[in-house]
């Protein structure tokens, strides 16, 4: 391409026509001005933005256009990185809001919590809730470090303080208590008595 060509110029009557020809697009095809919200910065300042697939979650105005009474707990069956490789695959119609890593608590935020995050597998529970997933296996609680009880913790704290939720497990549940759920994530290696503890004092 050679660089030192200018550009040519649309002539009025050409930008009059693209601009019409936009107009008669289908609403569905336009850009939803709310997908904006979903680039920049993270609604929890210690995480990082790793963010999902746009094709994984709905874009929404919580919580104008639904409340947000739930933290729902999950357990990833994968490591952290290939969470986010999941995430942001286009084809794998998952996501969660936040993601933590085991050796050390570090919060990835992948979907902005405005947003519906495909987590629980229940619309009803996604569209009310914010999705945690936590890096390791139910069937190895070794993955559940200090670090990763802590940091997790913190982060469900601010999320009820910031949306008026009680800080206990009617309203923090794990994936197997959503209605309909064939999961059993966080898995009975996850110490709910601690966990809960923490988010209280945090």
């Amino acid at each position: 391409m050679d660089m030192h060509r200018a550009e040519p110029r649309l002539s009025r009557r050409r930008l009059l026509l693209k601009g019409a020809a936009l107009a008669a697009l289908p609403y569905t095809l336009l850009p939803d001005p709310r997908a904006e919200a979903q680039s920049g910065t993270v609604d929890y300042p210690p995480a990082e933005w790793q963010p999902a697939s746009s094709s994984n979650y709905t874009v929404a105005d919580r919580p104008g256009d639904y409340s947000v009474d739930r933290v729902i707990i999950h357990v990833t069956q994968e490591t952290y990185t290939d969470t986010l490789s999941i995430f942001s695959n286009p084809s794998k119609k998952v996501s969660a809001h936040y993601l933590v890593r085991s050796a050390d608590g570090h919060i990835a935020q992948c979907v902005h919590e405005a947003a519906i995050a495909w987590h629980a597998g229940n619309w009803n529970y996604n569209t009310r809730s914010i999705g945690i997933e936590h890096e390791g296996w139910v069937d190895q609680p070794g993955y559940f470090t200090n670090a990763l009880y802590e940091q997790s913790a913190r982060l469900t704290a601010a999320i009820c303080t910031k949306y008026g939720i009680p800080r206990d497990r009617e309203h923090i549940i794990g994936h197997y208590q959503v209605p309909g759920s064939d999961h059993t994530d966080p898995g009975p290696g996850w110490d709910w008595v601690r966990y809960i503890r923490l988010v209280n004092f945090s």
